[in-house]
């Protein structure tokens, strides 16, 4: 299948209502007592004792899209699964294309088991943010993004992915390596950036102004927000543009069809340093939020957010 054809496969491009998952890394870490090492949780796909916990973590969600009568978007474990991150863990080169193509399979064979129940199931290959030397700087440029991010994403391709996601993005440049990667590699894609609390990208940029640069760079499939609270999410819908005029335009909120929320209220460098999980409460927050985004058909979590906030916020958007 050519990505054209791909891309015209994805439901979600076509309205349809999609329930993906939580935050991982927290809900293993707090919720089922599974250190990850650099909060990375692809090492889970290499026994069958790992496969079994997020064979019954997916399971969860697969209940919950099942009962909301919606699809199911898998995300595959792999956000730390990239070069950079691989070495800080003992993985090479070699091992990474074994663990990402492995995280592959087990959505595969889930998203066969899981059809059975669910009208439309999507398997997306997670890409990450690079490590730069813990350096945001260090991502500026989008032809270094896309030679670095292309194996994985070829990996998930040859691997029966139906699309890539990167999440947790905070550089236009990397927004576009990746999805220039992407097309290279035959994949739809979508870009999920996260945002501080004022709803503008951790280097000052207005979500309205990154949507817009990396569109006219490279155009992803659609955008996603995640890795922020509702109410952090929300300021980027009261903010105005240098020239004034509101930031509320239908040209760039349309482009976003996704939300993966963060429970807790905190800013980034507060959750940097949490020693403690903040369940918080979104289903408010989220009810008041949803109406600025028309188009918006995926709806999962991020850090503290397990089975249970989705479920809440599932049944708020049905009602």
């Amino acid at each position: 299948m050519d990505r054209h054809a791909a891309r015209a496969a994805l439901p979600q491009l076509h309205g349809q209502p999609l329930v993906t998952d939580g935050g991982i890394e927290t809900d293993l870490i707090f919720n089922r007592g599974i250190e990850l090492r650099e909060f990375a949780a692809f090492p889970l796909v290499e026994d069958e004792a790992g496969r079994q916990v997020l064979t019954a973590y997916f399971d969860d969600y697969a209940a919950i899209a099942a009962d909301a009568g919606a699809g199911l978007l898998l995300e595959s474990p792999t956000w730390r699964a990239s070069s950079d991150w691989g070495a800080r863990l003992g993985y090479s080169a070699d091992d990474l294309k074994r663990v990402n193509a492995s995280a592959i399979t087990l959505l595969t064979e889930l998203r066969d088991r899981y059809l059975q129940e669910i009208g439309h199931v999507v398997v997306s290959g997670q890409v990450g943010p690079r490590d730069v030397a813990g350096q945001r700087d260090g991502r500026g440029d989008s032809d270094a993004a896309a030679e670095y991010h292309l194996p994985q994403i070829e990996v998930f391709a040859a691997s029966g992915a139906d699309m890539a996601c990167a999440m947790t993005l905070d550089s236009c440049a990397e927004a576009i390596g990746i999805t220039v990667a992407a097309r290279d590699a035959g994949l739809p894609v979508a870009i999920s950036f996260t945002v501080e609390s004022d709803g503008r990208l951790p280097d000052g940029t207005l979500l309205r102004a990154a949507i817009a640069e990396v569109d006219a760079a490279a155009r992803p499939d659609y955008f996603m927000i995640n890795c922020a609270h509702p109410s952090h999410i929300a300021s980027a819908f009261n903010q105005l543009d240098r020239a004034g005029q509101p930031a509320t335009l239908r040209t760039w909120e349309d482009r976003i069809l996704g939300l993966r929320y963060n429970a807790s209220e905190r800013s980034h460098a507060e959750l940097d340093e949490s020693a403690d999980l903040d369940r918080g409460e979104l289903a408010a927050d989220h009810a008041l939020l949803a109406p600025h985004l028309p188009d918006l058909v995926i709806l999962g979590g991020c850090c503290g957010t397990d089975a249970t906030h989705v479920r809440h916020l599932w049944q708020v958007a049905q009602t």
